[in-house]
């Protein structure tokens, strides 16, 4: 005897519910709550009801959603295959699964205002996290007023209403410049774009660190850098070209470093010896680069546990305090020590 099909109204019966309701929790209509949905979405799933394939992460039983959101940088390519992306997701990620909350990674980039309360207004999840604060910062600060729970991995701007998390870019900066100083390096160079909140702070620690060495600021020192190995190529080839010397070089990311590596190089400069080279982010190939990468360290793990924590045991926006992590520096060869 064949098995019995379930229909709606059986799950509708089986929750204690009207069909109509079954109906949208399987479509995960924003007018039923959370926990009725997962009610039913359990009893499709246990009756072998054929509900859509594509129903959001909560489904598997978990007891609360957050969604990742990354807006799209200047200079960054806003991909999760971003090697820096990718660890702070899995700190995101494994955090998450500490207290048994689902993650969702969205694919739309906000561009704007209307685009961040879209976001806000629509989202079924518990809160959301923002992976950086791109030209959004005014915008965030207006989303702030509203209900909807979101908190961003960046830098503390002034004037700054929401909450964000972040290391500490002024002092990582400033240890990275600092330790160049110690090796005798006197020509550093700053290799970053200075438009992007973060690395303007750890331009601003490069500026601490040589003022405390008693040396002036060279402009020509200074050189703009996306955040791509080969916009750091390029920039590091015309330095090379213009004749000007310089001994060492602090990029503002581990990406921009391993470009700037290749690009002295191919110059047939050798690292550390003639040119030093000091990285930010830690990410895991740099310590496999050739040398291995000299770099400021931020804790991804911590940061995952700081997001998470933040967005779920908060009750609203007024309630989520931004915060720095420490950074350390991570001493390889492409320094020399």
């Amino acid at each position: 005897m064949p098995n019995k099909i379930t229909r709606l109204e059986d799950l509708a019966h089986l929750a204690g519910v009207s069909t109509a309701t079954v109906s949208r929790a399987l479509n995960d209509s924003p007018k039923v709550n959370q926990e009725t949905k997962r009610r039913v979405w359990r009893l499709a799933q246990e009756h072998d009801y054929n509900f859509r394939p594509n129903m959001p992460a909560i489904m598997s039983g978990s007891d609360s959603t957050i969604a990742i959101v990354i807006p799209m940088h200047p200079g960054r390519d806003g991909k999760t295959s971003d090697p820096f992306y990718m660890e702070l997701i899995g700190g995101v990620a494994e955090a998450a699964r500490e207290v048994d909350c689902d993650i969702v990674i969205s694919h739309f980039a906000p561009k704007n205002y209307d685009d961040l309360t879209h976001l806000v207004e629509t989202s079924r999840s518990e809160g959301i996290i923002f992976l950086g604060q791109s030209f959004l910062h005014e915008r965030f600060n207006r989303l702030a007023k509203q209900d909807g729970r979101f908190v961003v991995w960046g830098a503390n701007l002034p004037g700054q209403q929401y909450c964000s998390v972040g290391s500490d870019n002024i002092r990582g900066g400033e240890k990275a410049v600092s330790h160049l100083l110690r090796l005798g390096r006197r020509k550093i160079v700053f290799l970053g774009d200075v438009e992007a909140p973060e690395f303007y702070q750890r331009y601003q620690g490069y500026l601490r660190a040589m003022e405390k060495a008693d040396l002036d600021i060279d402009d020509r020192l200074i050189s703009s850098a996306h955040l791509q190995p080969e916009s750091a190529e390029s920039s590091v080839d015309a330095m090379i070209a213009s004749g000007y010397e310089f001994d060492a070089i602090f990029a503002a990311s581990d990406l921009i470093a391993f470009g700037a590596i290749a690009a002295l190089n191919r110059a047939g400069m050798r690292v550390p010896e003639d040119v030093a080279v000091v990285g930010y982010d830690n990410i895991v190939m740099g310590q496999y680069s050739n040398p291995p990468l000299t770099t400021i360290s931020q804790d991804m793990m911590k940061a995952g546990r700081i997001l998470v924590s933040k967005l779920l045991n908060s009750r609203s926006n007024k309630e989520l305090l931004s915060e720095r992590l420490p950074t350390e520096l991570i001493v390889r060869s492409s320094c020399g020590a």
